[in-house]
């Protein structure tokens, strides 16, 4: 919607209304330019865009990765349906096109990954993801600086600081295999801890992961996210990092994760978990500077995702996060 049309990193092309064009693909990218639901400062809309193209590298569709010897855009395959039209000003349309755009890839049995846009989207993205494989199947282990379950946002049921709330309320993810991580600073206010808590979410606030260390607590996360569940979504928040890593998003909040933490933490988590869907959220480029860190940065968290699934893949089943070092000659 917002610059030239292209793909990520320059796979090919397919198109959303021609659900032949993307008929047999292990994963669909989709673009949400999407920033009506920001409550402080906007500029998402032109995070797909950043995300497809921000690489010092050609656009060739092939990425081969150091540490696990595979190349996603190579060995899985990808194409890109572009941005879902999502108008600035009609949140409902735009909510309902996006879930309409995954429950179509979902049920094409390829994963679809997401670029935001605003965290309002993760309510469309996991509900498109519960209509093919059921509601309450799908778990979601979420990376964020914040827990994301408000009851209203300006007194709106809809917007980036509620849906995590609105998905538990539908039924389309249970609270209890809710996992959050990164979560620090000054809300949510008590009553909605309080909320969180009788709905069994678990979250790992950024104290805890600093305590225990963050493998630590994706050991428990894992185990919990694979009970009685058919599928992980991950959705990956760029506020999660320290901002004085990743400035280019519209909440920032001290005191987060490092850069190497969260792609270290999004490949273990595809290599190790059954991911069914992603999205990559709140990269807001008019404010991330000269240097586009968090643009770089959320175009790595997708590289990162796609090289994990492609490394389960090929070894049929979950892989430990260990480095493998590409075969000799």
């Amino acid at each position: 919607m917002y610059g030239p049309d292209v793909t990520f990193l320059g796979v090919p092309r397919a198109e959303l209304d021609r659900p032949e064009s993307f008929a047999g693909m292990d994963v669909v990218i989709i673009g949400a330019p999407f920033d009506g639901g920001t409550s402080y400062r906007p500029g998402t809309r032109f995070g797909p865009l950043a995300i497809r193209t921000t690489d010092y590298l050609p656009a060739d569709a092939s990425r081969p990765h150091l540490a696990l010897g595979v190349d996603p855009l190579q060995e899985l395959r990808v194409v890109d349906v572009g941005d879902v039209p999502m108008p600035p000003g009609d949140m409902v349309a735009s909510v309902e096109r996006l879930e309409e755009a995954v429950y179509a890839v979902a049920g094409a049995g390829a994963i679809p990954v997401v670029l935001g846009g605003d965290h309002t989207i993760a309510l469309p993205d996991v509900t498109g993801i519960a209509r093919h494989l059921g509601f309450g199947r799908v778990s979601v282990v979420h990376f964020d600086a914040h827990a994301d379950t408000g009851e209203t946002q300006f007194g709106a049921l809809l917007g980036h600081g509620t849906p995590m709330r609105r998905l538990i309320e539908s039924g389309a993810a249970r609270g209890d295999r809710f996992l959050q991580i990164g979560l620090r600073g000054y809300w949510p206010e008590p009553h909605v801890l309080e909320w969180m808590a009788e709905r069994g979410m678990r979250s790992f606030e950024m104290a805890e992961v600093v305590r225990r260390g963050l493998d630590e607590c994706l050991d428990e996360a894992f185990a919990i996210a694979v009970d009685d569940c058919d599928g992980v979504f991950l959705s990956i928040d760029v506020d999660v990092v320290d901002p004085g890593m990743a400035p280019g998003t519209g909440t920032p909040e001290p005191g987060g994760l490092t850069t190497r933490q969260l792609l270290d933490a999004v490949r273990r988590c595809a290599r190790e978990l059954p991911v069914v869907g992603l999205d990559v959220v709140e990269l807001s480029p008019p404010y991330d500077g000269p240097g586009q860190a968090t643009a770089f940065l959320a175009n790595r968290v997708v590289l990162e995702a796609l090289s994990g699934i492609a490394k389960r893949r090929a070894a049929g089943g979950a892989q430990p996060d260990r480095p493998v070092p590409w075969p000799a000659g």
